[in-house]
């Protein structure tokens, strides 16, 4: 078996060679290529990847390269990780909504926008030019924001599948918290991505007992503490919402800490520079403690579990993904990108039935899709106007004068990256 990684110069990849190592007899690859064009940084990266292979014994041969075709002809599956204009992108992303009062984040309001304006033709561009090299090759989309661009992946009919950490992060909570195994844990997942509830948690399958009320109640300051939302809230919710939830249901407390302490881009810039170091080091051969706190808890886990259900190896019969609606929540089309329990075999994720959807929770999803609608447009046909009304329709903004700054900000911004402007 064979997988490339695009963006292997990441410093979180030894993070998902770690995972690769430890769970080969899921996933028994034979051949891994991480494919970056930043030489130095996948210089340094490689060579941790190959020692960690080696101290874990693993088989695999790791190879490097900037050659995109020669990455991908041959393989089964190809993993997309990109971030367009780097942790400096980030750091703007982050920053200037603030001047307006609105939410700075990369997945979400008008940084999430930026990000997915510059985001979406690259990767449609590289899925291209994958399809042409290698057309049976699976895409897996790990790319912020991973519903819009697996959305845009989806609608240029390619082979993929988008996947996000959320879900696993809270199966590995609560089964840690219940005193489990994660395998026992079944999720009720539901929602977008970076927008999504827990409304059950079940023992032992999609059929098992909902031990949610049972959770709330004995570990509800927990839960609460790490949401950074009042235990009051989640138990008035009665479910788990994201932590990505509390930029909705607690803005302008976010915005407040927000223009209080540095940008979370800058603190992750630092945290590179140091792991870059430490991957220099011939002498490390696994991953570092410092790369728990980059972020993407569980990505490799994640990552595996799906590979290996799509080429038809082992990994969980029931995995949480982005993919097209067809009617699984009857209040959104049936070509928008939702994360829900799906199961996973060699023709893809296949939703499992979702109960009817609490208004409180629908009414929001709907109203991002829509926003997402319009990101999207606005990402493939550019120009002023269309981004002005993505960042109307969001329900962060929503204020015509607010929309019309955060168009001027946001175009200023990334002008180095958006054809069109």
């Amino acid at each position: 078996m064979k997988l490339a990684v695009v963006g292997g110069g990441s410093t979180y990849t030894p993070e998902l060679i770690d995972g690769f190592a430890r769970l080969r007899d899921t996933l028994p690859i034979e051949e891994l290529v991480l494919l970056d064009p930043a030489a130095e940084r996948l210089e340094l990266v490689g060579g941790l990847a190959r020692r960690i292979f080696a101290r874990q014994g693993h088989p695999g041969r790791i190879v490097t390269t900037d050659d995109l075709e020669a990455a991908v002809e041959g393989a089964d599956a190809v993993l997309v990780q990109l971030r367009v204009g780097g942790q400096a992108a980030r750091n703007e992303d982050e920053t200037w909504p603030l001047e307006c009062g609105c939410v700075g984040q990369e997945t979400t309001g008008a940084g999430g926008l930026a990000k997915a304006l510059r985001t979406v033709p690259v990767v449609l561009d590289i899925a291209e030019r994958v399809r042409r090299a290698n057309p049976d090759a699976w895409i897996i989309d790990f790319t912020n924001p991973v519903g819009i661009v697996t959305r845009a992946l989806l609608q240029a009919g390619h082979r993929t599948v988008g996947l996000c950490n959320v879900a696993i992060g809270f199966q590995r909570k609560f089964a840690a918290l219940l005193g489990v195994t994660p395998a026992d844990v079944h999720l009720d997942h539901v929602g977008l991505n970076h927008l999504s509830w827990e409304t059950g948690v079940r023992l032992g399958g999609p059929e098992g007992e909902d031990v949610l009320p049972k959770l709330l109640a004995g570990h509800g300051d927990a839960i609460a503490d790490d949401l950074h939302l009042p235990r009051s809230v989640v138990d008035r919710l009665g479910v788990v919402p994201s932590y990505y939830l509390r930029y909705y249901y607690a803005h302008d407390e976010v915005v407040r800490e927000l223009r209080t302490k540095p940008s979370r881009a800058s603190e992750v810039a630092q945290m590179e520079r140091r792991l870059l170091e430490m991957y220099g080091d011939p002498a490390l051969d696994e991953k570092p403690e410092l790369l728990a706190s980059r972020g993407g808890a569980y990505y490799s886990e994640a990552a595996v579990d799906l590979a290996a259900g799509l080429l038809g190896g082992g990994g969980s019969p029931h995995q949480v993904v982005n993919t097209y609606n067809n009617g699984t929540l009857p209040f959104l089309p049936s070509d928008a990108v939702i994360e829900v329990q799906a199961a996973i075999g060699s023709r893809g994720p296949t939703p499992l039935p979702v109960a009817p959807v609490d208004p409180l929770y629908a009414g929001l999803m709907a109203n991002v899709t829509a926003y997402e609608d319009l990101a999207l447009d606005a990402a493939l046909r550019g120009g002023r106007d269309r981004v002005f009304r993505a960042l109307l329709a969001h329900p962060l903004i929503g204020q015509h004068a607010y929309a019309d700054a955060l168009t001027d900000q946001l175009i200023a911004h990334n002008r180095e990256h958006l054809a069109w402007a």
